[in-house]
Order: C-alpha cells, then structure tokens, then sequence
C-alpha cells in the first residue's frame, strides 16, 4: 500500500504547554513531519525562509513579531498553510476564518484539533494552497490599512454604574483590574467598581506607559508594582505597593520589564 505523502508542519507558539500539546497531537498522525519547532516570530520568519514547509501552526500573539506580522514579513504569497492558534476572542477570528486553513482557539480539544487537519488535507486534495495564500494576502492588507487609521484616544476617566448613578473614576487612581466573568473589576484603594467591558477591549483603551495586562486576567497599573518575583519553578508575580500579590504570565513577563525601564531581565 502506497504511503501517504508527508506533510512538512512547523509549528509557532511560545507558550510551552501549548507547544507541546500541538507536538504531541501531530506526532500520532501517519502523514505529519514535525521540521521545525520555534517559540517566536523571529525564529519562526528564519524557518520558514530557510526550510520546506507546507503547514505552519502558528501562534498569532507572541512577543518580537506576532503571528500576522510574520505572514507579512515572509508575504502571504510564500507563507505555507497557517493554521492559526489564538486566544482571540470569536469577532477577531472571523478574520482568521476568511485567511487560514482553520483557528485553534484555545484550549482546544483532541476532536477540533483533528477538524483542523482534516482541513488541511482536503485544502491539498483540491490544490486550494493558491486560493488561501489570496485570502492570506486580503487579510494582511486589510490589517495594514486599519492600522493607519487614527486609533481612539487612551482613557483619562471611566464611568461606572453605582447605585443607579454614574461614577466618574479618573484612570490614573486605578490600582488594578481583575477578569469577572463579562465584566472588569476595578480595584480603587479599598473599593472595588464592576464594569462591563471585556478585559481585552479596555486593554486596549489604557496608556500602554500606564497600564499592562500580566495576565490574562489582571491588568495592573505599573505605578503600583513594588516588586519583581521570580520563583524557583520559573514562576512569575509582581507585588504591588499594597501588598498584594498577582502572577505574570511567562509570554508577558519581557514586556513587563521593558515597560518598567530594566532593561532585558528574563531571569
């Protein structure tokens, strides 16, 4: 029996459990090549400029070069099929949606993982490579030219609901915010407001100088950060001048540092 021809995969993503998991699922598949496996964008431009590849998984926010600006740097017209992976939420992935092969919104399950590659097969089956590097191409510009539009100016005061009234909270009073199901809580000394905006929107609209999201459910002000923790299993936290406490992400620890003035520090 003739064997299936190989698909040479690359995989992206600089979150390690991600990253394995994408490896583990690929090697149990008879017609899957892992050639390469990189954790930025930076990497990822080299190995795709430098090795065959014909299915890229790749994560779309990295630090360095996120996922569309290495489409954009390689071209869309030489980048390989992508399947992006993202934690996007479901409007930025109607985008994807047009441009890829198929998304992996994480976590993803064995199950749409397999939906995926069943994608890419029938995309190689029916030569539709030509067709999806288009759309790739479509999407890349359509990025670009949102991007020179002028972006909303950054939040000076927020308005929350409180007891059927309006309360104006100047930004800069904000201490931290915590993810509450839809909602954002923002922490003010001792009282806390519920707002109802997404985390990554109000991100988003906060003075990237004032505020950073360490995780995917804490945005702090950077003003209030005390201290740097590095744990011994590589764990990261911040403590903030009133002493609590919140873990930092690993993909987003290099730009806490940078954004506090120190310099590279991955330690």
């Amino acid at each position: 029996m003739e064997e299936p021809p190989q698909i040479k995969v690359l995989i992206v993503d600089d979150e390690p459990a991600a990253h394995a998991r994408l490896e583990d699922l690929l090697r149990k598949e008879e017609d899957i090549e892992i050639v390469g496996q990189v954790k930025s964008g930076r990497e990822a431009v080299r190995a795709l400029k430098t090795q065959a590849v014909d299915l890229v998984f790749l994560d779309v926010q990295m630090p360095g070069l996120t996922g569309l600006e290495v489409v954009d740097e390689i071209g869309p017209a030489r980048m390989p099929m992508v399947i992006f992976v993202t934690a996007y939420d479901q409007f930025a992935l109607k985008a994807f949606d047009h441009a890829a092969v198929d998304y992996l919104l994480k976590p993803f399950n064995d199950d749409r993982f397999e939906q995926s590659l069943a994608r890419v097969r029938q995309a190689l089956k029916f030569r539709e490579v030509d067709l999806l590097q288009n759309r790739l191409t479509m999407l890349v510009e359509q990025i670009a030219s949102q991007a020179q539009q002028p972006a909303p100016p950054y939040l000076k005061r927020i308005a929350v609901e409180m007891r059927g009234q309006k309360r104006i909270v100047p930004v800069e009073r904000v201490d931290y915010i915590l993810a509450r199901g839809p909602y954002a809580e923002l922490h003010v000394g001792k009282k806390k407001y519920l707002l109802s905006e997404q985390m990554q929107t109000l991100e988003k609209r906060l003075h990237p100088e004032q505020f950073l999201r360490i995780h995917r459910s804490t945005i702090v002000q950077l003003n209030r950060i005390e201290t740097l923790t590095v744990g011994a299993g590589g764990d990261y936290a911040v403590c903030l001048t009133d002493g609590r406490h919140f873990k930092v992400s690993r993909r987003r620890w290099d730009t806490l540092v940078e954004r506090l003035g120190l310099g590279s520090q991955n330690q």
